[in-house]
């Protein structure tokens, strides 16, 4: 055996393009504030295999998303009335 061979391979993983970004949707759920309601549901879900025993972590992603998208809306709507005032 030479004594290359008997130190393994000196390869590196080249990281694809996909796993050096995050996926799209995990970004907007952490910036929505919702993050923690989503690993839930996917816990819940890991353990169970079954969505209907995971209603109630389902609800509680749901409702937290609601609540993130009306305050969105109102931001929108407030930036558009100053915008409106502005001109």
């Amino acid at each position: 055996m030479s004594a290359s061979a008997s130190q393994g391979h000196n390869w590196t993983r080249q990281l694809k393009k996909e796993d050096k970004e995050e996926d799209p949707l995990d970004q907007l759920i952490t910036r929505s504030g919702c993050a923690a309601f989503h690993f839930a549901v996917q816990e819940c879900m890991a353990q169970h295999q079954d969505w209907r025993q995971c209603q109630p972590q389902v609800q509680a992603f749901r409702d937290c998303m609601s609540a993130q998208q009306a305050r969105r809306w109102e931001e929108l709507q407030r930036r558009k009335e100053q915008a409106s005032v502005q001109h």
